[in-house]
């Protein structure tokens, strides 16, 4: 897959193309995805996405925009695992979110893009003001040479699958809910760095992934499963948050405690999916207290991951 930072004046031909923040990728955009390698094999034509950064909420409204439920890295990740051939991350500003409609279809698409087919969503809305809509690229599409299709809503059940709903599923802890939407366990990706060892000293050894510039929708402790840079998996309990009880610097941590491993993953880019909520952080009065409880999250996991083997 090739990941272009924004669209060059000139793309290698033709294309097939959707466009949306894909947050998540879950099985709407999944379901998307898979339609438009359908046309691209059809029509003998590259996949393409494109995708914004920041979000355009994290543009408009700073303060009030939700987290991410995956980072540009796990997303351009994960739309590389779909089998898409090209990415187009545009750089959401004010340029880009004043242009008229007219101008980011005929330029954009049409001109730069070369879009022979396009897929969107059926609440997409683009352009100054929000003016454009499917029904004008419908109207423009036929004129300059590219056909448009929009993708309706994709259920789980009698629930609608969208970022929003994701994002709710998993504040609420519910992580069993979230991978079902999801298509997959929640995950968080990093590289693995040296930590205060006061896990270590009490014989729970943690590797540990400081989230300095991210936001998450959920915290608390977890039954986890660590992906190492080899592909090898390992059970653990994992804790993300704050770390109330022990000086965190005011830095968001996963810290990750793995069952009968012995090995190192200091320097290692590791992925870690939390599958189920045991329960939230929580401030105790001495290490001691502490120290117990961590023992008992590391019983309640092991107990859990024998559960699902037994």
């Amino acid at each position: 897959m090739r990941l272009h930072f924004g669209v060059p004046d000139a793309t290698r031909g033709p294309t097939t193309l959707t466009i949306g923040n894909f947050d998540g990728v879950h099985r709407g955009h999944q379901a998307m995805l898979a339609r438009l390698r359908a046309a691209g094999e059809r029509l003998g034509l590259p996949t393409a996405v494109m995708s914004f950064e920041p979000h355009p909420r994290e543009f408009f409204r700073p303060q009030d925009a939700p987290p991410r439920i995956t980072s540009l890295r796990e997303k351009v990740e994960l739309l590389e695992g779909e089998g898409i051939d090209d990415v187009y991350l545009c750089h959401f500003n004010a340029g880009f979110a004043a242009q008229p409609p007219g101008e980011f279809i005929k330029r954009l698409l049409a001109q730069r893009l070369q879009v022979r087919w396009l897929l969107v969503g059926d609440d997409f809305r683009f352009g100054a003001r929000r003016a454009g809509d499917a029904a004008l690229l419908h109207a423009e599409g036929t004129g300059l040479g590219f056909a448009v299709e929009e993708q309706g809503t994709v259920q789980h059940g009698d629930e609608r699958i969208s970022s929003s709903l994701i994002r709710e599923t998993l504040a609420a802890g519910d992580m069993e809910h979230a991978a079902r939407l999801l298509g997959r366990p929640w995950h968080l990706s990093g590289r693995v760095a040296h930590g205060d060892k006061v896990g270590r000293q009490w014989g729970f050894p943690t590797a540990n992934l400081y989230l300095r510039h991210r936001r998450v929708p959920v915290s608390g402790i977890f039954a986890a499963r660590l992906t190492d840079a080899a592909g090898r998996t390992h059970a653990g309990v994992a804790s993300l948050g704050m770390r109330p009880s022990v000086k965190s610097g005011g830095v968001r941590l996963l810290e990750v405690h793995l069952f009968d491993f012995a090995g190192e993953l200091y320097g290692q880019r590791v992925r870690v999916q939390l599958l189920h909520k045991f329960r939230d952080e929580l401030a105790f009065d001495d290490l001691t207290a502490l120290q117990r409880q961590i023992a008992a999250d590391a019983a309640q996991a092991r107990a859990y991951f024998a559960s699902l083997h037994p």
